[in-house]
């Protein structure tokens, strides 16, 4: 993927203050060498153990622990900010590895290097952070548009600074659906040539706001909407975490919504229809997303003999909520009042549901559950 690139910092230099403090347990070579290459970049303090007992001192005081898949234990004390690292050949067993530790990531090197750099940057960057969270429809038509919308906008009525992010190029613009005379203030296209760092105050101040909720969309239009390109999305988004306390991104599910958008995101939310057909095919996107927490958003009402449960099991992620069929959304997002919407108590509700774990790493059980899942499906492709 094409991401901005960050230089290294030379060699016994002067690490911020800021800085993330890094802790990698393995004992092999190659992989703390990868993992001390991508702290270098991120310009996080780096401190490696070849064992367990090894980082019994560090294991508390580090910012984010990085555990090798040739490790078998941990020490007791549950940590939330954790990476397991290993090699992509060995998918299958990491996952499992992953559920077994109890661990919330994996980064599968040396593939996944970039993102385990951007990772490190955003540990490193202000404590006091908002989060992102991507919704992606699971199937075509699933409303995932709807959806991102609506919780951005209860999520604002509760008192959250929120984001909408309109992360589909080819939906016509996002704003079309919120806005009923169109959001006069920056778009994504005048980001197209953006690079470096983004301050903060000025994009929040510079972005149009409807009905309480910050706006980052292409333009309701019929002219051609150029793509960004992953290093202005990935300086947006990040500029976003520091200047809200929510970001929600409407992510695409095209290669260029999944790459450019997906991965800039802390969690994901997939939104299913309440059918098993929408369910099977959301287990396949799964296949395709960051190795970041997802859940499932089932909309509507489902079909006879099935419950909301049920369809989150079939597509293999936990159930965060449900999004109801509402008479009447259709037609408000044609003339631009969808958020009206947003004071409804089944979405405030929701939203609140989002807030509260957007800030949240998974729990043990959900952890385990959803890594030996995804160890299922690495075995079932490497057969």
């Amino acid at each position: 993927m094409d991401r901005q690139e960050q230089g290294r910092p030379e060699a016994g230099g002067w690490v911020p203050g800021t800085a993330a403090a890094v802790c990698c347990i393995t004992a092999d070579e190659g992989l703390r060498e990868d993992c001390a290459r991508a702290a270098a970049v991120a310009g996080a303090a780096f401190e490696a153990a070849s064992s367990a007992g090894e980082a019994a001192a560090l294991w508390s005081r580090a910012d984010l622990v990085l555990v090798g898949a040739d490790v078998v234990e941990l020490p007791p004390q549950r940590r939330d900010a954790a990476v397991l690292v290993g090699r992509g050949s060995d998918r299958g067993l990491l996952w499992q590895r992953a559920a077994d530790l109890g661990v919330d990531h994996v980064a599968e090197l040396p593939e996944a290097a970039e993102w385990l750099v951007e990772f490190l940057g955003r540990r490193g960057s202000d404590r006091s952070s908002g989060s992102v969270v991507g919704v992606v429809g699971g199937c075509g038509g699933a409303g995932a548009s709807t959806a991102a919308a609506l919780i951005a906008g209860a999520a604002a009525l509760d008192g959250a600074s929120v984001l909408l992010v309109d992360g589909d190029r080819l939906a016509g613009g996002l704003e079309a659906s919120v806005s009923e005379r169109g959001a006069e203030g920056l778009h994504w296209p005048d980001l197209i040539s953006a690079s470096g760092t983004i301050n903060p105050e000025q994009l929040r101040s510079a972005l149009p706001r409807v009905r309480g909720v910050g706006l980052l969309s292409w333009p309701a239009s019929s002219q051609r909407a150029a793509r960004i390109g992953a290093a202005a999305v990935s300086g947006a988004i990040e500029a976003a975490r520091s200047a809200f306390d929510l970001v929600v991104a409407d992510v695409g599910r095209g290669r260029e919504g999944l790459e450019d958008f997906a991965w800039a995101c802390d969690r994901l939310l997939v939104v299913v229809p309440g059918r098993l057909g929408g369910a099977l095919s959301a287990a396949q996107l799964l296949h395709e997303l960051p190795p970041v927490p997802v859940g499932a958003l089932v909309r509507g009402r489902p079909a006879e003999g099935i419950d909301a449960e049920q369809l989150a099991e079939a597509v293999d992620c936990p159930l965060v909520g449900t999004v109801p069929h509402v008479r009447g959304i259709p037609v408000a997002a044609e003339a631009g009042r969808l958020l009206e919407f947003s004071r409804l108590r089944a979405f405030r509700r929701l939203a609140g549901t989002v807030l509260d774990g957007a800030h949240l790493p998974m729990d043990d059980g959900e952890a385990l559950a959803v890594g030996a899942r995804l160890a299922s499906r690495g075995r079932r492709a490497g057969r």
